[in-house]
Order: C-alpha cells, then structure tokens, then sequence
C-alpha cells in the first residue's frame, strides 16, 4: 500500500469525512453538538457557571459526538430499555459491546452516582440552623411550587408524557443528583437536556433570584433582623439524621436510596467519631464520583436526541420551573412574617430551592443591600438544607406515582 492510499484510507476512516459525507443526514448534528460543548466549557472556564460539574458534562458532549469514536453508543441503551428485545435489561450486552462512556453511565443508569454525590452532600451539610428553627421546613417544602407547576405545565404542551414531565418538573428543585436520579429512572432519553438546564439554573440563581426577592417583598420586610437561633447540641445533630432516614424512608420508599445517603453523609461528619469517613466521602470520593457523573451525562448529548423542540421547551420549563420554587418560597416567606409580626425575614424563603449554599448566600447578599447590618446567613440555612430534603422527597413522591 502506498503512500496515497494509505492517506485517503486515513481520511476515508475519519469522523471529519463522516461530517461532510452525512452532513444532510445527521452529520451536523455532530458539528452543532461539538460546538454546543465548547460553549459549555466556555462558561464552565470563563464565566465560572458550575465549572466542576459543567466541565465533565461539556467534555462528555464533545466526546460522545466524535463519529467513529464509538465512546457511547445511544442504539444499546435505546434495546437496554424495549421491552422485549434480546438485550432488554442485559448490562451484559452492554459489558460487552459498549465504549468507555456507556460504562460511565452505568454508575447514573444505576444511580450510583447521584446517590453518593448526596452521601458527600450530606457530610458537608450542618443541619444545625434547620434544627434551631423547625419553622424552615416549611419554607423549604413552599420552595417546591415550581415541581408541579411545571410537570402540569409540561402535560398541558401535549408535547411530552406523565414520565417526561414529572422529569422536568424536578428541575424547579434546583437539585442536580436528583434531578438525575428522577430522569434516569422516569426519562433516560431527556438526561443530557434536563441535566444541562438544572446545573445551568444553579449557576444563574445570583442573576434570577434577586428581581423576584424585590418583586414579592416590601423594602421594610427586606430590612428586617432576626434573633440569633438557639445553639443545637450534638446529640440533636446525630439523632437527626437516623430519624429522618428512617421516617422519609418508610413514608416513601421510593426516597430511600437518596435520603438514606443523605443522611448517612452527614451522620459520618456529626458523631466525632469517623473523621476520616467524612473527610473521604467529602473530598476523594466526591471528587471521582463528580467526574464520573459528569461525564457519563455529557455522553447522553448525542445529537439526534438533543437538537429538538422538546429540548428547547425543556430549557424554558425549566426556568419557569425554577423561578416559581422561589417565588413559592418567597410567599411563603412573607406568610410566615405577617404570622410571626415581623421577626421573620421574607428573603430567606427564596433559599428554599436546595443549590446548597448559594441560595443562602443570595439570600444574605440581598438583606444586606436593604440593610448593612443585617446577617441572614445561618437563617436561610434552615429552608436551604431543608430544600435539599423536600426537593428529595418530591423526587420520590413523583416516581411513586409514575414509576410504576
């Protein structure tokens, strides 16, 4: 074989040929795709938006729409979920003829990962403020409003399914692990679209969240001090986590796999006694686990899937979603202060979404705008772990419904 032939062998065998030749039928699918991951990895870099998790996802995109590469192959999990067909449910079959991607997404098929990124979740969680004003559960189950809101509204499109919605309508939790946990078992072929905007949406909750902390509450209410919250034993902090676990649990099964992590992550940080667990749930395996996940959720970008009017309807659902968990917070909020004659600021409401701890942080950047003096930190705290819980609890509550 000579030069020559050896050269249009390469380029005959090159993905850059496979563009050009399928470009009417497929082929700029993968163009777009790639170039939709190098724009994640842009503001992943540049602008700093969720760049440990957006980083393995935009990777995980690029990768999976290289032609030729066969890194993750959509046709094995589309037979892994028919009903009927030979490899139905077989992750042999996937052992077996997969890419280095498609074992990545078994540790998300299986929810592996989302799981124990709640483990370490839960070990870098003090569920302190929570404890010290029980109140914040309710703020925190308010926050949930955008759920289902947006799963009715995704039902009334006619554009997607029960299983479909309930899927979207997660993405109001503010909550990523969960919102994979949900899609992964209701609506595997929406993961990439669904991830992508819940992650997004966390990384924008500076930008969304104060116009409607100024629409829905009153400069007065904004100004307000709360009192200082009673100091939580440790006993408190160890016994919490084995009750929670345990009632959720047994009121909805579903829940359990998340919330039994949870609480498991956070039990490990609070008894005094397993430091090294906690420092390694929260650190080494955190780390890895985040790769991972990231990246077997990029691998489900695969052009054919993602470039539809469902995918674009997913992203506006989803801020909707999203912005009306604050608002359900927020309101909730203000409720709590006409109850408590003023000794409750409304703005911690809106941390009732579960992006732990930024929401919190908005919340306390927001109070501190309306007045100097003013530190809601620990308190928005409260409705932000407790947002964590509910957003958990909703999760199974829907696949309870819809999961068969």
């Amino acid at each position: 074989m000579n030069i020559g032939e050896i050269l249009l062998k390469l380029w005959n065998n090159s993905g850059f040929a496979y563009i050009i030749a399928q470009f009417g039928e497929g082929g700029w699918q993968n163009f777009v795709m790639i170039l939709i991951g190098c724009v994640l990895l842009y503001l992943a870099i540049v602008k700093k938006f969720e760049p440990l998790l957006l980083c393995g996802i935009a990777f995980g995109c690029i990768l999976t729409n290289l032609p030729g590469a066969g890194l993750y192959n959509q046709e094995l999990w589309t037979n892994f979920m028919t009903e009927g067909h030979p490899a139905y449910h077989s992750y042999g079959t996937i052992l077996k003829e997969g890419g280095l991607l498609d074992f990545f997404y078994i540790g998300v098929k299986t929810s592996i990962y989302p799981c124990l990124i709640f483990m370490g979740v839960g070990a870098m969680t003090d569920f302190g403020p929570l404890l010290s004003n029980p109140k914040s559960l309710l703020l925190g189950a308010a926050a949930q409003l955008g759920v289902f809101v947006a799963f009715f509204a995704a039902r009334a499109s006619g554009m997607f399914t029960a299983l479909e919605a309930a899927a979207i309508g997660i993405i109001g939790g503010a909550d990523g692990p969960t919102a994979i946990f949900l899609t992964t078992k209701l609506a595997p072929h929406l993961l990439g679209a669904i991830a992508v905007a819940a992650y997004s949406y966390m990384a924008l909750i500076p930008m969304i969240q104060p116009p409607f902390m100024k629409l829905l509450t009153t400069p007065e209410q904004r100004k307000i001090k709360m009192e200082q919250t009673r100091t939580v034993s440790k006993t408190e902090k160890i016994i919490f986590p084995i009750l929670v676990a345990l009632f959720v649990s047994l009121l909805i099964p579903d829940t359990a796999p998340l919330i039994g992590c949870l609480m498991l992550g956070n039990l490990l940080k609070e008894t005094g006694v397993t430091e090294r667990l906690s420092d390694t749930v929260q650190n080494a395996l955190m780390n890895i686990v985040t790769i991972l996940l990231s990246t077997s959720v990029g691998a489900t970008m695969v052009g054919s899937n993602f470039l539809t009017g469902q995918t674009l309807l997913i992203i506006v659902l989803g801020v909707v979603a999203f912005i009306l968990s604050t608002c359900g917070g927020l309101l909730g909020g203000v409720v709590m202060c006409k109850l408590t004659k003023g000794k409750v600021n409304p703005l911690i409401g809106s941390a009732g979404v579960s992006a732990v701890p930024m929401a919190a942080r908005v919340a306390n950047k927001e109070g501190q705008k309306a007045n100097p003096s003013n530190f809601l930190l620990m308190h928005a705290m409260g409705p932000n772990v407790a947002g964590v819980i509910g957003s958990a609890i909703a999760a199974g509550f829907l696949l309870l419904v819809f999961g068969g």
